[in-house]
């Protein structure tokens, strides 16, 4: 009775992993195509967006975030990282931005955009990944 059995477990065993290994192929196309947006404005205004489909979906989504009329998109990233720092003591005064394909050096570029405008006290106000940054 147990020989009778085992095709069919073979087969289920086959077709489980063949529907794992078709999920796992479909997670990673989806995941490639994760986009992010930053937007910035006056004062420390910002809004940030990620893992969306397409960098324009992305820039809608952070310009619809971002609180100030001068807000606009400066930056756009696929597959990594982006942040923004700001002036700590003084929101208005220095800002900076920066993106790369990990969250460090997206953080180090914005601190230092930050003081070569003449931030001061420089702090990183957001910062964003999408999926595979």
């Amino acid at each position: 009775m147990a020989e009778t059995y085992t095709p069919v477990m073979r087969a289920l065993v086959a077709a489980t992993l063949l529907l794992a290994s078709m999920t796992v192929m479909l997670v990673a196309v989806n995941t490639a195509r994760a986009a992010g947006a930053l937007a910035i404005g006056a004062c420390g205004a910002f809004g940030e967006a990620y893992d969306f489909r397409g960098a324009a979906d992305a820039s809608r989504s952070a310009l619809s975030k971002c609180r100030a009329d001068t807000c606009r998109v400066v930056t756009t990233v696929k597959r990594g990282c982006a942040a923004f720092a700001v002036d700590f003591s003084n929101p208005c005064g220095g800002s900076g931005w920066g993106k790369g394909p990990r969250l460090g050096r997206s953080q180090n570029e914005a601190l230092k955009a930050c003081y070569s405008v003449g931030g001061k006290d420089c702090v990183i106000r957001t910062f964003f990944c999408d999926a595979k940054g």
